[in-house]
């Protein structure tokens, strides 16, 4: 083999409706270490972009959210083992991105990779929780359900690209929504690259959708879209003018917000608990009578 050989640079892409599209616009930027290093160049996504994840998200959204929970569960469990296969490609990315060494980077892929696994067992416990016969005076059944919201926008963690990246997109498809992710702008490559796992898992195309560029630019269209459900908006300052233009605009078609916390990006290892898993869930409550047996009045 010729010592001249030249590297095969890997060609980063978005990930939108179950497909690899290049930015519509034809836009890239470079993506940098964290020393300054060029790594790769990713695409510079455009509205019209965040337009089309939108349609692939809200196709996609009849039938995740009308599958089983159980069956849910189980596709989140094969992500985790396709994340498994491919982790010296993330731990490589992670180190990267993030200016990590090698045996730290490991570390944080090895969470994230047992944070998906985390919410894959929630899929169908969740109900229990947030659900259940509630005690009505009168003769009738009164159940509540947990129901998705829809079409949910999240923008990552600016920091934390791919442990931060895992805890805010898993509760939001494990409870049976579907995402339209705006990955860390300076540290995309390891959000493109789950991009390729969930293609080859048994997720449908669509349930999950990724972007890369300018978190501002693309959040703006996505806020106020009518089409979208809600919007997490981690990937922002709490406080921020941005965070505040998001909120307002967002309350155009009355979505969920999931504020940014101050403490969210603190420590990412800690035990998220079920707060994203019921940020979007909706509660439907069904009244049903009981009816009676006989003279006595007794009902069941």
């Amino acid at each position: 083999m010729s010592d001249g050989r030249l590297s095969v640079f890997k060609t980063y892409k978005l990930y939108v409706g179950g497909k690899f599209p290049r930015s519509e616009s034809g836009r890239v930027y470079e993506v940098t270490d964290s020393k300054g290093r060029w790594l790769a160049n990713a695409p510079q996504s455009s509205r019209k972009d965040a337009r089309d994840a939108v349609v692939a998200a809200r196709k996609a959204f009849g039938g995740w959210s009308g599958a089983t929970a159980y069956n849910r569960g189980q596709v989140l469990y094969r992500v985790a083992e396709m994340l498994e296969g491919r982790r010296e490609q993330f731990v490589r990315e992670v180190a990267d991105a993030e200016g990590l060494s090698k045996s730290k980077a490991a570390a944080v892929v090895d969470a994230a990779i047992d944070r998906w696994v985390w919410y894959a067992g929630w899929t169908d416990k969740i109900g229990q929780i947030v659900g259940g016969a509630n005690p009505v005076a009168g003769p009738y059944f009164n159940l509540s359900t947990p129901e998705p919201t829809g079409v949910v926008t999240v923008l990552a963690p600016q920091e934390s690209s791919f442990l931060g990246l895992i805890s805010v997109i898993a509760p939001v498809i494990a409870t049976g929504n579907t995402a339209v992710v705006i990955a860390s702008a300076d540290a995309p490559l390891p959000a493109l690259s789950l991009g390729e796992v969930l293609a080859t898992s048994d997720l449908p195309g669509g349930v999950v959708n990724i972007l890369s560029g300018k978190t501002a630019e693309l959040a703006a269209p996505l806020a106020s879209h009518q089409d979208v459900n809600a919007i997490d908006l981690t990937g922002t300052v709490a406080g921020s003018e941005l965070a505040k233009e998001l909120e307002i605009a967002a309350a155009d078609n009355v979505k969920r917000v999931l504020r940014p916390q101050a403490v969210d990006g603190a420590d990412w290892t800690a035990d998220p608990g079920t707060r994203r898993l019921t940020a979007f869930l909706e509660t439907k409550t069904v009244w049903h009578p009981t009816g009676a047996l006989g003279a006595s009045g007794s009902s069941y």
